[in-house]
């Protein structure tokens, strides 16, 4: 029908309408399609996800603390002992301090020491809030009496082993005394009588790590705290877990501390600053710094500078002295990290020199030193403490030992040879002041055993270790007279010796750092 202006007529849509209606329809289609694909028939209450229990979120879980013991667990309300408590640190006294069994990496540390509770203690505690869950702890001497394996044994998670006949008999019987690598340490005296007993009770601490389920090994002296740098978290487990699979050891380059006094009554909490490790160090400031750094001493660090390592608990895994790992069937796959260390607390108490002189029965001759030390600041300090008096030890203790040069100090604090590290010394006074030492202590006194055990460490006749006396039998021997010690023919003589011993009298040259010493552990390459 035509309308008063002709047939109506309808124009065909031009190409970009087209276009346009196309982009339009074609993004709608594409969200209707992704609908249809997630529609799963209905909508769902979050709550029904947990049938017959509310949901349960990070840190909303309510375990006994026996059952489920954590580092965080809830202290009961209704606990009269809790009460009043002046507890300034986030953990509870007097229950289970250590992980669940199924948290993983696993960690474990093994020691050989003869160290008393009041540095065993915060040695063990600091390690857990750090993440370590087993210890394997050699005893003897102070650590091996009635009063701390009482104690030590009472701790979740600490296994104590003594040197018994029984032990060293067993270990008489390692393969080890046919292997080529520790041969030039067996047979003598002292450091290398210990250094040869720490491989030989790491080897069992081995075979004790797959009994328990570890994954990870450590060997630490309790004058050694681990400072896990770099780490997402400052812990050992978060650390290890940025470890990739194909990894076996994890090298731990050492920082030496740097006392500022000679009083210091307890290293772990008043000492700060360390002499960083060459491994964190550029080329050019180790070098370029060497001769303030050492201070006259023979070397720039006071005792050893080779770090200390952890591995990977896996078949044919065998210590490789006391510092590293190794494995009978295979080189492992080693990696040194970038900013994580062992901070290592030497010579930070007067006492420490004398202790020296107590632990070895040896001559102030070159000979006897070569034979019974590795370490030449270690020798310069048995023959100090064999022949001087106190105030002479004091004297060249202070001149060597304490850092009292402010000037020296800030220069090489600002050259990064020298650092501050308060972690450590936060986290045990914090564990000290919220009473957690103390109330361990208290709650064991009446379960301390009467009966010694020294008499049980006697050494066995004709077995392949080293005859010198035990070191809790060396720690009784008497102190040598003042009159000896002052004067004499006895100290005429080793003061001879000590001036005939160039080598040690002085700073050695710098050092090249060894093949594969500046090797960087990258865990994101």
């Amino acid at each position: 029908m035509a309308g008063r202006y002709g047939p109506l007529r309808v124009s065909a849509p031009s190409p970009s309408s087209r276009l346009i209606i196309l982009l339009t329809l074609l993004p709608l289609a594409l969200a209707a399609f992704a609908f249809v694909l997630q529609w799963r028939g209905g909508l769902v209450d979050p709550s029904s996800r947990w049938p017959g229990e509310p949901p349960s979120f990070p840190g909303m879980v309510d375990s006994p603390p026996v059952a489920r013991p954590s580092l965080l667990s809830t202290v009961d309300c209704s606990d009269r002992s809790h009460r009043g408590s002046s507890s300034g640190f986030p953990y509870f006294k007097g229950r289970g301090f250590d992980f669940p069994a199924e948290q993983h990496p696993k960690i474990c540390i093994t020691t050989s020491t003869s160290a008393g509770l009041d540095q065993l203690l915060p040695w063990i505690f600091y390690h857990k809030i750090m993440g370590v869950s087993n210890y394997f702890l050699f005893v003897e001497g102070k650590a091996a009496s009635s009063n701390a394996t009482a104690v030590l044994e009472a701790i979740p998670g600490v296994k104590v082993i003594y040197r018994t006949k029984e032990l060293e008999e067993q270990q008489a019987r390692s393969r080890i005394w046919n292997e080529t690598w520790l041969s030039s340490f067996f047979y003598k005296p002292c450091n290398y009588e210990l250094f040869v007993k720490q491989t030989l009770n790491m080897e069992m601490a081995i075979v004790m790590a797959r009994d328990a389920g570890m994954d990870w090994i450590i060997h630490l002296d309790t004058d050694e705290l681990v400072h896990p740098a770099g780490a997402r978290e400052y812990s050992l487990k978060s650390l290890f877990k940025d470890v990739p699979e194909n990894v076996d050891i994890v090298i731990f380059p050492n920082y030496e501390s740097c006392i500022e006094r000679d009083d210091i009554k307890e290293p772990f909490v008043e000492v700060s600053m360390f002499k960083k490790n060459y491994d964190h160090l550029t080329k050019e400031m180790y070098f370029g710094n060497y001769k303030e750094a050492t201070r006259g001493n023979p070397n720039y660090f006071l005792t050893y500078g080779n770090g200390k390592s952890a591995a990977r608990v896996q078949d044919h895994l065998r210590p490789n002295g006391a510092h590293r790992w190794h494995n009978y069937i295979k080189t492992p796959n080693e990696v040194k990290l970038e900013e994580a260390a062992v901070l290592h607390y030497s010579y930070t108490k007067f006492s420490d020199i004398t202790s020296r002189r107590a632990r070895c029965r040896c001559k102030a001759t070159k000979e006897d030193l070569n034979r019974c030390f590795m370490i030449d600041f270690d020798k310069i300090a048995y023959i100090i403490a064999s022949t001087a008096s106190e105030e002479e030890m004091r004297q060249w203790y202070r001149k060597q030992v304490v850092w009292a040069d402010e000037a020296l100090k800030l220069k090489l604090l600002k050259k990064g040879i020298l650092t501050r590290i308060d972690a450590p010394s936060v986290i045990i006074q914090g564990l000290k002041d919220s009473g957690i030492f103390s109330s361990f202590l208290e709650s064991r006194k009446d379960s301390v055993p009467k009966e010694n055990i020294s008499s049980s460490m006697e050494r066995p006749k004709d077995t392949n270790i080293s005859q010198v006396p035990h070191t809790h039998t060396v720690l009784k021997m008497k102190p040598l007279p003042a009159r000896r010690r002052n004067g004499g023919k006895h100290q005429a003589v080793a003061r001879r010796t000590l001036a005939s011993i160039d080598a040690l009298a002085k700073a050695v040259p710098p050092r090249p750092s060894p093949a594969g010493r500046r090797t960087r552990a990258n865990f994101t390459s």
